[in-house]
């Protein structure tokens, strides 16, 4: 038997919860995580008392918006690779595709880039995706490195320090600086130059579809 339909109450409990890590992540994004309970609320349009109904404290509201961003992210990278054989070009396309949001979903990208290095060891996201597709490679043959976990520190630095390069210069071309940071990872990772070229040039979905937009 199907599932019954969320009640109203569910909903409303649904949507509030929502608004409260819409509004952390609005604070993160902007590097304001010393706020108070009061000031979440206010931005999240809720009652005190409902910000209790859903979290012990603020910090754990912080780790539950960060989550829920690379969790968005992280779905959407799995939607838009499935079906996709080759390791590597699944490796690519993730951080093709996680270059170009840093433009396209600011808010996202500066959530990232304002946890820091934390989210190299998270969970959620990208990083358990690019520690997948890294053994994924050298265990069918693709990438020949000696050490995935120095792979995948590659790997998140770059991605990171893309992102902040891309927000502090504006007028730089983050599609053509994306597809060379993916190209000179392949490289490095094993793949000969012109492949790891040709892979890195090919089609990309539409990018509206990289992530939904976050609830207003």
């Amino acid at each position: 038997m199907a599932d019954a339909a969320p009640s109203r109450l569910e909903r409303r409990k649904a949507r509030t919860r929502a608004a409260l890590i819409h509004a952390a992540q609005a604070f993160i994004a902007d590097g304001k995580t010393n706020v108070a309970v009061l000031e979440l609320t206010r931005a999240a349009d809720v009652g005190m008392g409902s910000f209790y109904n859903h979290f012990s404290s603020k910090e754990e509201l912080f780790q539950a918006a960060v989550e829920d961003a690379l969790d968005r992210h992280g779905g959407a990278l799995d939607e838009l690779t499935r079906g996709m054989g080759d390791p590597a070009e699944v490796f690519a396309y993730s951080i093709r595709l996680t270059g170009r949001l840093h433009r396209r979903h600011p808010q996202l990208s500066k959530v990232m880039l304002n946890t820091g290095v934390a989210i190299a060891t998270s969970e959620h996201g990208l990083a358990p995706r690019a520690r997948r597709d890294i053994q994924a490679g050298i265990q069918a043959g693709r990438f020949t490195v000696g050490d995935p976990e120095l792979a995948f520190v590659m790997a998140a630095g770059a991605t990171l320090c893309l992102g902040q390069l891309l927000h502090t210069q504006p007028h730089r071309d983050d599609a053509q600086a994306t597809d060379q940071i993916a190209e000179d990872l392949l490289r490095m990772f094993g793949i000969p130059a012109d492949e790891a070229h040709e892979i890195c040039q090919r089609p990309l979905p539409e990018l509206d579809r990289l992530l939904p937009h976050a609830p207003a």
